[in-house]
């Protein structure tokens, strides 16, 4: 059994002070003297307003790569008051290190002076960040460690300082840097930071608890795209290593030591970044709809809209305001971009128990995607105790039978397509907020609202089934009939809970079915039109189970944690009262234990047990699609 990892603290390190758009040029230095063509348009695709630069104006570096990740590392364990002496394993991420040789985690190592660990070094573009911290998770998540710290640093000012080009071919023949180069320069900033991945969440203060980290190469497709060490050739294929060229010096006056970004390639990034959050989808390890966060590390605003416009075809909106980046702020600082976003989410971004944020780098190196999902977990040592747990077991309504063969193969039929509705109905998105206690009183009128469509159905449609019961089963037909009854009372309490909740009269009347609701009322309607339709026993089933198992317990969850009166959570809670529970399943037990129960009526039963069970769960799925 894997062990849970926790995001218990992140630091951050930004050197000297946030420079502007208009002091850029005053630390990189102006190139044979003059300002860039391309820095003001490329600024204007970006977005970028602040970044932080560890150089001086007489472009000499104020710190190295390792030095500033040291300094995130001890500003990440400072937070969590975690002695370096404590850590048992450090991965550490980079695009560019001070050294070749040897690994960038031996740096960070010697320069943040932790204890003797096992450490690991990835060096790739952005997604080296999250390989870092995939490696970190998995040595938590395995057992082999209790801890882990897992960082990332860049430094590319330095590479783009104007005394670094001026004995290049290109600056002496044409007077200009070439754009794959010089945009670039506008592009990019420098910073570090760390996470302290931990086997427990903290008591006295939120964690992030990593559910999943999945990262794929996509470079078996495409040529390198932002690189450095080499020239391309006029067709755009791979020229020589500078480490082939005769010397250093014939490297770098080809220019071949240049970071450059083949913008004939670089939109295929946000192609394959999209192909693979649907695929994370059709795998079902994510539901779009039940994001409360999205952090994508998109390095210019001009891909934003790409990947939103992409995103909508493939039929996802993600709302605007569940957007967070601070990318005009902070800068684009590469394989750190991913620890300085989600430092600034968790101590500043007001996060609640529960909630889901999924993290998004791509890297257009030669084309990496990655995503990361995380859930907020509140301090448990705040934590309510409610009325209900996705620990508890789970156990379907109790049924009493005369013992015949046919009716106990029908409870065991029952019985186990509950475990599975239950188990669904935990994952609906509104049902998990009452589950992890962040429910507001919105989602719940919300919920009051949506419900009350279908409850109002409900008497219609058992009112139907009972005028097509032949009179030979009288006494089924009175059950459904007195079930009709209860429910007409149902939904007369549901309205009083939503107008006592604040809801409007006026949209209660006006509203109308979502599309889970739709799918559900044209099922039960097309059964109940049908003679003799007992197969809707197992709609009885599934509907009133609700109520006789976990209904009450939803509502004194919702009452406990938005601090409601009786009036307005009674439509959930008075399910648990003993006369209302024994009438409405002793009228399903009369059903079963008549003589018309046959093999092929159970069957019926089951499967229609089956497709109410689903079209339920899809309701609830469905809150607010109309």
């Amino acid at each position: 059994m894997s062990t849970p990892v926790y995001i218990n603290a992140i630091g951050k390190f930004l050197p000297g002070k946030a420079i502007s758009n208009d002091e850029m040029e005053e630390y990189l230095g102006l190139i044979n003297g003059k300002t860039s063509r391309s820095k003001s348009r490329m600024l204007t695709q970006n977005g970028i307003k602040n970044r932080f630069y560890a150089l001086d104006k007489n472009q000499n570096s104020t710190e190295s790569v390792s030095g500033m990740t040291a300094k995130a590392i001890q500003d990440c364990l400072n937070k969590n008051k975690t002695p370096k002496e404590e850590v048992q394993f450090l991965s550490a991420a980079t695009t560019q290190g001070d050294l070749p040789i040897p690994g960038f985690a031996s740096m960070v190592h010697g320069e943040s002076e932790l204890p003797v660990c096992g450490i690991s070094s990835h060096q790739s573009v952005c997604a080296a960040g999250m390989m870092a911290i995939k490696n970190g998770f998995m040595h938590v998540q395995s057992g082999e460690t209790n801890n882990a710290v897992a960082c990332a640093g860049e430094q590319p000012s330095r590479m783009f300082k104007a005394s670094r080009f001026e004995n290049q071919k290109a600056i002496v023949e044409n007077g200009t840097l070439p754009l794959e180069t010089d945009f670039l320069r506008w592009m990019l900033s420098d910073g570090a930071g760390a996470f302290l991945l931990e086997n427990k969440p903290k008591k006295d203060a939120i964690s992030l608890k990593i559910e999943w980290i999945e990262l794929k190469s996509h470079a078996s497709l495409f040529e390198p795209c932002m690189y450095t060490g080499m020239n391309k050739t006029a067709e755009g294929e791979q020229g020589k290593s500078w480490i082939d060229y005769d010397s250093f010096s014939a490297a770098d006056e080809a220019g071949a030591i240049n970071l450059k970004q083949d913008i004939r390639l670089v939109n295929n990034i946000v192609g394959v970044g999209v192909q693979h959050f649907f695929q994370l989808i059709e795998d079902g390890k994510m539901d779009p709809k039940n994001l409360d966060w999205l952090l994508c590390h998109y390095s210019s605003e001009y891909f934003k809209q790409p990947i939103l416009d992409l995103l909508k075809k493939g039929g996802v909106t993600i709302p605007e305001e569940k957007w967070f980046t601070n990318l005009h702020s902070k800068g684009n600082t590469g394989a750190a971009s991913i620890f300085i976003m989600l430092e600034e989410l968790l101590y500043h971004g007001n996060l609640k128990d529960g909630q889901k944020i999924l993290c998004m780098v791509p890297e257009s190196g030669r084309f990496i995607t990655s995503f990361m999902m995380l859930t907020v977990v509140g301090p448990t040592s705040e934590k309510k105790e409610l009325p209900l747990s996705t620990e508890d077991e789970i156990l379907a309504p109790a049924i009493t039978t005369e013992g015949k063969p046919i009716q106990e193969w029908l409870v065991r039929g029952l019985t186990s397509v509950w475990v599975d509705f239950e188990n669904d109905l935990r994952s609906a998105p509104i049902i998990k907020k009452i589950y992890n206690g962040t429910i507001t009183l919105e989602e719940y009128r919300l919920l009051l609202l949506n419900l009350r469509q279908q409850v109002v159905d409900g008497s219609q449609w058992i009112a139907r089934a009972a005028s097509n019961v032949s009179m030979e089963y009288f006494d089924v037909r009175s059950a459904f009939i007195s079930h009709s009854r209860d429910e007409h009372r149902d939904y007369q309490m549901l309205e009083k809970n939503y107008i006592n909740c604040g809801g409007d009269k006026d949209d209660l009347y006006a509203g109308e079915k979502n599309v889970g609701s739709e799918a559900l009322s044209a099922f039960m309607f097309h059964t109940a039109s049908k003679p003799n339709p007992f197969d809707l026993l197992g709609a009885m089933f599934i509907i009133e189970g609700l109520g006789n198992r976990i209904a009450g317990k939803w509502g004194r969850a919702v009452q406990q944690l938005l601090n409601l009166n009786e009036d307005q959570v009674s439509f959930f809670t008075y399910h648990e009262i003993s006369d209302s529970n024994e009438n409405h399943f002793e009228r399903f037990e009369i059903a079963i234990n008549s003589d018309a129960l046959t093999e092929e009526l159970v069957k019926r039963i089951l499967k229609t047990a089956k497709v109410v069970a689903k079209l339920y769960r899809m309701q609830l799925a469905e809150i607010g699609n109309y």
